[in-house]
């Protein structure tokens, strides 16, 4: 039998019968053959992204600041920077479509979307943007020379009730022996965003192991996320913790129903859908790093150590924002709605609830206790909690009103395509749903400054991206037309959201001799003194607010702006004289403020000039700082009989 089977082994040729046979040609393969071998596949994917980048360094070095007009940021990018942003978009369409590219490819095109859109506005500016981010440097100032609570914060007291993360930012200013947090301020945007990947991510693989999902969830998100809440604020920080807490309890529900299953038994989810995340199986390569959340026996809920830094993480969000808790107890009491979430979901809802009374019961008392009207209206008002528009004295510009509905435009197409969707058999039995809808409860309980639809959305967003994701990630018969396709949509999404993030930048943007203005008021106006400005939009405003009064002439009543509109010297001269106040009073008017009236309407779009015109012939104002962007008048008061100023005017 041996004989046999190495007699029939077929020999190899001779040289004589491979010189002497039949020529064996070439193969000449078709240009769609061509382009579809698994190398210049591979390059087709892998192009695009640094091509991109290449276009973004261009354009930056292109941009023009000068020509921000009603449609901000918009307006001053050149054509390079959109030109890379439809590579990067079609590239990444593309490397969703190719199962055999490792994962570190669509993680690099996530990055290199938000390098292109959160980087940009950090590159260009010279200054910080946004006048909210200003005045949380001026609170974690006002901390750090306190050595915590500040006295006579009024309005700010809030931060007092919520300090959380300016503590947090005291004492890393302190380990590292910085001076102010407006050295890495500018860049949190960048930051906060290139930190949610990670919780996003431990979201995602606990619903699915489908790659194309998890970073076709995780792209959407960025490429859909315009409302801006990622600046240098405690909501950007308590709203990544929030993602990391809502991701550990998916993860502990996922680990729970695999320890739950016999071994070998079928799952019971229904056909097509998503499996547990390899993590969460005993024995599957991978369990060890996570077995601190994978552990826990079939019928309890959580081990010591992970519920501990639960509570941490609870802990923090409870003391650094608002909102954000009740958020985090809306999207819990949803998750515990299913008997099978219980064991996991009700500790953590139980804590996150304590925590919250515990804390709006003692630290956070006082400003709930002088708020609780606004509180209650809110309440018997919801209809009003979810409508955001633009209110004041005049018609805001139209490119703003045309951005405004393109915001919310694309609010809910995000949001009916996230229910279409969840409305699918298969997504209907995992938590998707339930995540998606937490967040809309909170419009019936307060208005959040007009924007509580938005932050609803932010919230709901993680959701909502992933649930798109199952739309568009599907391999369809024509994998090329999904390719293009694909692309079109996501382009589509993008367009949307830039139009909301960029649209204000004229607002957003202050230039350094705006800035100058704000550095002047700090280092020269006395304790005691008066801040006057026709808007807030000002850098520097609320420094050493614990010391100053501010007054912003467009937050007054209806009638107090329209006699600022029918006499603005009668009016400044009131305010500024105002005998309870014990030091100076300034008027501080600046371009970024000219730009609000026009954006906004807040005013009429000519009032900075007015007011500057009617400041300019009162005998009692005196110009004591000017350059290009902003101007500086001090009240001064006459002696009475003589017509003299006083040596010291106040």
């Amino acid at each position: 039998m041996i004989e046999q089977q190495i007699t029939d082994t077929p020999r190899p040729p001779t040289r004589r019968a491979r010189r002497t046979g039949p020529a064996v040609r070439p193969v000449r393969r078709t240009l769609r053959q061509r382009l579809a071998a698994p190398g210049v596949a591979g390059w087709a994917v892998r192009a695009p992204l640094p091509v991109a980048l290449v276009l973004w360094l261009v354009a930056l070095r292109g941009a023009r600041l000068d020509r921000m007009g009603t449609l901000g940021l918009l307006q001053a990018l050149p054509l390079p920077y959109w030109l890379g942003l439809i590579v990067i978009t079609v590239g990444f369409a593309a490397a969703l479509r190719d199962t055999r590219l490792p994962q570190r490819w669509p993680a690099a095109y996530v990055l290199g979307l938000i390098t292109m859109v959160h980087a940009t506005p950090s590159v260009l500016y010279p200054t910080l943007r946004y006048a909210w981010a200003w005045k949380h440097i001026a609170i974690v100032d006002a901390v750090m020379r306190h050595n915590g609570t500040v006295p006579n914060a009024h309005e700010l007291d809030i931060y007092n009730r919520w300090p959380g993360f300016f503590d947090l930012n005291v004492l890393f200013l302190r380990a590292t022996g910085l001076h102010s947090a407006l050295g890495y301020a500018s860049w949190y945007p960048l930051l906060a965003n290139v930190l949610l990947i990670g919780p996003l991510l431990l979201i995602y693989r606990s619903l699915t192991k489908d790659r194309r999902l998890i970073w076709g969830g995780v792209w959407l998100y960025f490429a859909t996320s315009w409302v801006g809440q990622d600046y240098f604020a405690p909501q950007a920080f308590a709203y990544f913790l929030f993602l990391i807490v809502i991701g550990l309890v998916l993860r502990q529900l996922a680990a729970r129903r695999a320890a739950a299953r016999p071994p070998g038994a079928p799952s019971q989810a229904p056909a097509g859908a998503p499996s547990p995340a390899p993590a969460a199986v005993p024995g599957v390569p991978g369990a060890r790093a996570l077995s601190l959340f994978t552990d826990a026996p079939a019928r309890g809920g959580w081990r010591l150590a992970p519920f501990g830094l639960l509570l941490v993480l609870t802990g923090a969000i409870v003391t650094s924002h608002p909102l954000t808790p009740m958020m985090l107890i809306s999207f819990l009491l949803l998750l515990s709605l299913p008997r099978a979430n219980r064991a996991v979901v009700l500790p953590v809802l139980a804590a996150a609830a304590g925590l919250t009374l515990l804390w709006d019961a003692t630290v956070a008392r006082p400003y709930l206790a002088s708020n609780i009207s606004a509180l209650v209206g809110a309440l018997s008002s919801p209809d009003r909690n979810a409508v955001s528009g633009f209110a004041g004295l005049a018609a805001a510009a139209p490119a703003q009103v045309m951005a405004s509905w393109v915001d919310r435009g694309l609010t809910a197409t995000v949001l009916l395509l996230a229910l279409a969707a969840a409305c699918r058999r298969r997504w209907r039995r995992t938590p998707l749903p339930l995540l998606l809808l937490a967040p809309f409860p909170l419009l019936l309980a307060n208005p959040y400054g007009g924007e509580m639809i938005f932050r609803a959305y932010l919230f709901a967003l993680p959701a909502a991206a992933f649930l798109i994701a199952t739309l568009i990630a599907r391999t369809p018969r024509f994998p090329r037309t999904g390719t293009v396709v694909r692309s079109v949509v996501l382009l589509a999404l993008l367009a949307g959201t830039l139009c909301g993030y960029y649209s204000k930048e004229a607002i957003n943007y202050f230039t350094p001799q705006e800035v100058a203005a704000g550095q002047y008021l700090a280092q020269n106006a006395p304790p005691g003194s008066q801040i006057v400005v026709l808007t807030a939009d000002l850098p520097g405003f609320e420094l050493r607010y614990e010391q100053r009064v501010r007054t912003v002439l467009a937050q007054q009543t209806v009638a107090d702006r329209r006699a600022l509109l029918a006499d603005p010297a009668s009016t400044l001269e009131s305010t500024m004289s105002d005998p309870a106040v014990v030091g100076p009073s300034y008027l501080v008017l600046t371009r970024a403020q000219v730009a609000e009236c026009q954006l906004t309407g807040v005013f009429p779009a000519d009032t900075l000039g007015k007011v500057r015109l009617a400041a300019s012939g009162m005998s009692t104002l005196r110009p004591v700082f000017a350059n290009h962007d902003a101007v500086i008048y001090r009240h001064v008061t006459p002696v009475v009989g003589t017509g003299l100023f006083a040596a010291h005017p106040r």
